[in-house]
């Protein structure tokens, strides 16, 4: 049985790439990770083949923060409102 190749992921490369893991969703932005859903990680191979790629997924992500200069903060992103084409 061949394991299929994750699609690529680069933390901070764009605004379009989202990595799965379970239900877990990992949606890159340019400015942030966003980390959303559940996922389980059951003491079994399928468990540990989660668990590996959580942790590298979160591995690279720690590795290109560190190797940027950080700001103390970002602000809040911004949330703008439109009106609603369907009403």
């Amino acid at each position: 049985m061949s394991k299929k190749k994750p699609a690529a992921f680069t933390p901070f490369a764009n605004e379009a790439d989202v990595a799965g893991i379970g239900d877990l969703m990992l949606e890159n932005r340019v400015d942030r990770i966003t980390i959303s859903g559940d996922v389980d990680l059951t003491a079994d191979m399928p468990g540990l083949d989660k668990a590996r790629r959580l942790h590298a997924l979160l591995g690279e992500i720690v590795a290109a923060l560190e190797a940027r200069e950080l700001p103390d903060a970002l602000p809040p992103p911004e949330i703008k409102t439109i009106d609603n084409p369907f009403a």
